[in-house]
C-alpha cells in the first residue's frame, strides 16, 4: 500500500484500531485491547514512517492512547459525547470526529464547538452515511459541501457509507461494489481526502469485509480519485 501511494504522491494516514467497542455482537471480534493494541501501531508507525490514527471510545483511554497516535478518531456513535470530546481535544492532537448516522449535516457545528472550546482548531470531518430505515445507510452529497462551510477537511468515508449495520444478523453487511462509484462521486462533490479500508482478502477480514475494497482495487480507485480531485 505505502508503494501505491508514493508512487501516486497522496499523503495517508494509517487508520487501525486497537479496540473496537461498537461492534454488533458480543462475539464479534473486537482486537487486541489497548495495551498490546498500542503496542502494536507503535511498530508500525516506526516501520513504515506513517502517521498513524484509531478510535477512542472512552475518556480513560484517551491520554495512553494519546502517547502513540498521531491523529484521534472520535467514532460516529460517540460524535456528541461531550466529555470525550473535550478530554481528546486537550491532547492538542488533530481529531477526525465521524458523523454520526444520526445526525444532519449542520448538527456537526455543536460538535465541534466542544472542541473548538479548548482552543483546537485540528479537525477533521467525516461522513460517513444516514441510517435509511432498517440496516441500511444512504449518503447525501450536499452533507460534505454543508460541512466545508465549518471550515475544517471534510473525509468521505468510502467503507462505512456502504455498510448494512447489523444486516447479517450478528455482524454488518456492506455492498463494497459501491466504494469506487461513492468514493468518485465524494471527491467530485469537494470531498478533501477519502476513508477506506482494504484489504488482500476482504471475505476472510475479521471485520468489515463486506464493505472493504480488495487491494488490488485501490491503485486505478486512487488514481481515478486523484484526477477527478485535480479538476478545477
Amino acid at each position: 500500500m505505502s508503494n501505491i501511494v508514493e508512487d501516486l504522491d497522496i499523503p495517508v494516514i494509517f487508520k487501525t484500531s486497537y479496540d473496537k467497542a461498537n461492534r454488533t455482537s458480543l462475539d464479534s471480534f473486537r482486537g487486541p485491547g489497548i495495551e498490546n493494541g498500542l503496542k502494536i501501531i507503535q511498530k508500525v508507525k516506526q516501520e513504515t514512517g506513517l502517521p498513524v490514527l484509531s478510535d477512542v471510545h472512552k475518556t480513560t483511554e484517551v491520554k495512553e492512547a494519546a502517547e502513540v497516535l498521531d491523529v484521534i478518531q472520535i467514532p460516529a456513535f460517540l460524535c456528541r459525547q461531550t466529555d470525550l470530546l473535550v478530554e481528546t481535544a486537550q491532547t492538542g492532537l488533530p481529531i477526525n470526529i465521524k458523523k454520526g448516522q444520526f445526525l444532519s449535516p449542520w448538527d456537526m457545528e455543536h460538535t465541534i464547538g466542544k472542541v473548538t472550546s479548548v482552543n483546537n482548531h485540528g479537525i477533521l470531518l467525516t461522513e460517513r452515511g444516514s441510517s435509511f430505515g432498517y440496516n441500511n445507510l444512504v449518503v447525501d452529497m450536499r452533507s460534505i459541501a454543508i460541512m466545508k462551510n465549518f471550515g475544517f477537511p471534510v473525509i468521505f468515508d468510502g467503507t462505512h457509507s456502504v455498510q448494512l449495520p447489523g444486516g447479517r444478523g450478528t455482524s454488518s453487511g456492506g455492498q463494497r461494489e459501491f466504494v469506487r462509484p461513492l468514493s468518485r462521486a465524494a471527491v467530485a462533490a469537494g470531498a478533501d481526502g477519502v476513508f477506506l479500508e482494504v484489504h488482500p482478502d476482504p471475505d476472510s477480514a475479521l471485520c468489515d469485509g463486506p464493505n472493504s475494497l480488495p487491494l488490488n482495487e485501490l491503485r486505478p480507485l486512487l488514481t481515478a480519485l486523484k484526477g477527478i480531485h485535480s479538476l478545477p
